[in-house]
């Protein structure tokens, strides 16, 4: 799948990819073949929305922008496939969580492709590198690097992953701080695909767990996470999904 034939819509003001989990990877391997084959490109950069993303973009400026700014903004939320769904004239097929994409590289591509990780602490990156580098043959970590670096070290870890010769780099920094780092480089990187990971890498090592599946299929992922980790989400969630609620009409119907 080419980047021109990606259908988008406008949900809650963040202008998102219609793709489903198989078209987000047929992406990102078209764009690595494509760079294999001589063809010149900018980096493909990949963002994710849910419906915290939607509460922030429209709360603060600058972060809306930002996440405007990426090729593919995929729907790493249920709430923002049913957004689509109930509020748009081109609804998403599904939903393409990050903590799937990372998987579905290696399970729905033949391809060995390389792979650098960026994030979270020098032990969680180093064990997520191994856990995936043993679990599937054509998933090929050439590079890591923690993520506790100031922005002053940043073209030093450019030069790190540009001499790996990766070919898709993941970004776990939470946000705003991968959004920043990848807009802030993307011209300097060789890399053909980047993509921001969150906590991605956690999910792999097994320190934060998945939601059961019927939580996944209903949508309530979320509801999962706030109560297994209440002090650091259970807030964040009350706050920003009705407010999200709120953003995606205002869209819809108001601006």
């Amino acid at each position: 799948m080419k980047l021109e034939e990606v259908v988008k819509t406008n949900v809650g003001g963040l202008i998102t990819a219609c793709i489903d989990r198989k078209q987000l990877v047929d992406l990102m391997v078209c764009r690595v073949l494509d760079t294999r084959a001589g063809e010149k490109h900018s980096p493909l950069v990949i963002f994710s929305s849910n419906g915290h993303s939607i509460s922030i973009a429209n709360s603060d400026a600058p972060m809306g922008r930002m996440l405007n700014e990426a090729d593919i903004l995929h729907a790493d939320g249920q709430s923002v496939v049913s957004f689509s769904r109930w509020f748009s004239d081109t609804p998403i097929p599904e939903r393409s969580a990050t903590t799937d994409t990372i998987h579905d590289v290696p399970l729905m591509s033949s391809e060995n492709i390389k792979h650098f990780l960026l994030g979270a602490n020098q032990a969680t990156i180093e064990k997520c590198g191994a856990i995936l580098s043993e679990k599937y043959s054509n998933f090929d970590v050439v590079g890591t690097q923690h993520g506790y670096f100031d922005e002053a070290d940043e073209d030093g870890i450019v030069a790190k992953i540009n001499a790996s010769g990766c070919e898709v780099l993941w970004v776990g920094l939470g946000k705003p701080k991968e959004q920043l780092f990848i807009l802030r480089n993307k011209s300097k990187l060789t890399v053909p695909v980047i993509i921001s990971c969150g906590g991605c890498y956690n999910f792999v090592t097994g320190d934060y767990k998945r939601a059961p599946e019927l939580f996944q299929k209903l949508g309530l992922e979320w509801l999962h996470r706030a109560m297994t980790e209440p002090k650091k989400l259970l807030w964040r969630y009350i706050t920003t999904n009705p407010h999200a609620v709120y953003c995606v009409i205002k869209h819809r119907y108001f601006v």
